[in-house]
C-alpha cells in the first residue's frame, strides 16, 4: 500500500489547492495517469501518478489547500488486499459505555476578524475550466448534474446550461493571478541567486548556414511542415548538453547528479505575463519535425494552464529564446534545481569576418548561465563550442 502525495511542482511551490480528481475509489491506475487537477502559483497543473495499482480511497477534498508531501490518495498495489478494520475485543467483559460530550455550539466568527465564508461551490467536484465559466455566466454548480469522472461538472455541462438572471450583480475584484505568479517568480529566482554561484560565458554564432538551410529546406515542403529557427538552436543546446553533462542535472543536497537524459525546458512567455518552462524529454534524440511539433504543443496547452506535473519538474536544462526581434543577448537566471540556463538574443545582420574577407552574416548571442559548483569555464565553453559546430552543420540535425 503506497501513499499518492501532493507533488512538488517547482522549486517555488510551498503548497497547491485540489480542484478536481480525475479518479474515484476502485479505478485501476498505472504509472504516468493523469490522477487530478491540482492549482499553484503558476497555473492548474494536471497531475500524474508514478506507480500502478487500485485506488483505494481519496483522501484530499476538492478545494483544499495542501502543502507539498500532503496525502492525496490510498494506493493498493495490484494483488493487494485492503486494510481490514480492527477486530473487535474479544473478551467477556461488557464493553464500557463511555456518554457523549455534550455538542459544542458553532459559533461563527465576528466580522471584525475579518475572515471570509468558504464558498459554496468549493466542495463540488468541478473542472478549473468549467468554474470559470459558471462564475462569468452565474450558473450555480450545485445545481448541474457532471458527466465527468465521478460526477464532476466539466465545461460542456456549464455550456448547455441557461445562464441564471441576477436582479443586482455586485461588482466583484477579479484575483489577480498574475500577482500571483509574479511573486512565484520572484521567490524562485531570489532563491537561485543567493543559492546558486552563477557565471556567465557568450559566445557570437554565425547562423547564416543554418538560416540559409532552413530557408531551403521550408521551401521544398508544405507550409504545415516547415519549421523555425528556434528549433534548430533547441535541437543544438540538447545535443550539446548530451555531450557535456556537467550542464545537464540537478543539483539537491547530496551534490550534482548527472541527468540520464535530456528533458528539455522551454521558456515560454504568457500572453498575460509572467514565464513557465516546461520540458521536452529526450529533445536530443527527436528529429527536427518531431521537436517543432512538441514545442508548439507544449506553448500551447502552457498558455492554456494545462501542463502536465512531469512536464514542470522533470527538466534538466532550459533555453530562453528571445525570438526574431529583440535585444542582442542576456543573461538568464539557473532555475534550481537545474545547474545550467542558455538564453539566446534576437538573431541579427552584422560583419563578420569570413575567409579573411568582411561580411554581412546573421549572428546570434548565445549566453550561458552556469553553477560554478558543479561547472567551470572550460566546460562552459566546451558546450557553447558544441552548439557552434552543431549549428555549422544543420543538415546533421
Amino acid at each position: 500500500m503506497g501513499v499518492f502525495q501532493m507533488p512538488s511542482l517547482g522549486a517555488d511551490m510551498e503548497a497547491g489547492t485540489l480542484v478536481e480528481w480525475l479518479v474515484a475509489p476502485g479505478d485501476a491506475v498505472k504509472r504516468g495517469d493523469i490522477v487530478a487537477v491540482v492549482e499553484t502559483q503558476k497555473g492548474a497543473i494536471e497531475i500524474e501518478i508514478f506507480e500502478d495499482g487500485i485506488i483505494q480511497s481519496l483522501d484530499a477534498e476538492i478545494g483544499a489547500k495542501l502543502p507539498v508531501g500532503a496525502p492525496l490518495a490510498t494506493i493498493l498495489a495490484a494483488g493487494e488486499a485492503p486494510p481490514s478494520a480492527p477486530a473487535a475485543p474479544t473478551t467477556g467483559t461488557a464493553p464500557e459505555v463511555v456518554a457523549p460530550a455534550p455538542e459544542l455550539a458553532t459559533v461563527a466568527p465576528a466580522a471584525s476578524e475579518g475572515l471570509q465564508p468558504r464558498p459554496a461551490t468549493l466542495g463540488i467536484a468541478a473542472s478549473p475550466a468549467a468554474r470559470q465559466r459558471a462564475s462569468e455566466r452565474g450558473v450555480d454548480l450545485g445545481a448541474l448534474k457532471g458527466s465527468g469522472p465521478g460526477g464532476a461538472v466539466v465545461l460542456a455541462d456549464v455550456e448547455t446550461t441557461a445562464p441564471e438572471r441576477r436582479e443586482t450583480p455586485k461588482p466583484t475584484k477579479p484575483a489577480d493571478a498574475m500577482v500571483e505568479m509574479r511573486k512565484a517568480i520572484a521567490a524562485a529566482m531570489q532563491r537561485s541567486k543567493r543559492e546558486i554561484p552563477h557565471f556567465q560565458l557568450s559566445q557570437s554564432v554565425d547562423i547564416q548556414t543554418a538560416s540559409d538551410w532552413l530557408a531551403a529546406r521550408n521551401a521544398a515542403v508544405p507550409p504545415a511542415e516547415r519549421i523555425l529557427l528556434g528549433t534548430l538552436f533547441m535541437k543544438a543546446a540538447a545535443l550539446a548538453a548530451a555531450k557535456v553533462k556537467e550542464m545537464n542535472g540537478h543539483y539537491g543536497v547530496d551534490g550534482f547528479t548527472p541527468a540520464p537524459q535530456v528533458n528539455l525546458g522551454v521558456a515560454v512567455a504568457l500572453r498575460g505575463g509572467g514565464l513557465i518552462a516546461p520540458a521536452i524529454p529526450e529533445a536530443d534524440k527527436l528529429a527536427l519535425p518531431d521537436l517543432m511539433a512538441a514545442m508548439k504543443e507544449l506553448v500551447a496547452r502552457a498558455r492554456a494552464m494545462r501542463l502536465r506535473s512531469s512536464e514542470m519538474t522533470s527538466g534538466t536544462l532550459t533555453v530562453s529564446a528571445l525570438g526574431e526581434k529583440g535585444a542582442d543577448a542576456m543573461a538568464g537566471i539557473i532555475f534550481p534545481p537545474q545547474v545550467a540556463l542558455l538564453a539566446i538574443g534576437a538573431p541579427k545582420i552584422r560583419p563578420w569576418v569570413v575567409e579573411g574577407e568582411i561580411v554581412p552574416r546573421l549572428l546570434a548571442t548565445f549566453t550561458l548561465s552556469a553553477d560554478h559548483r558543479v561547472s567551470d569555464g572550460r566546460q562552459a565553453n566546451r558546450f557553447l563550442a558544441e552548439i557552434d559546430t552543431a549549428l555549422q552543420n544543420p543538415e546533421a540535425l
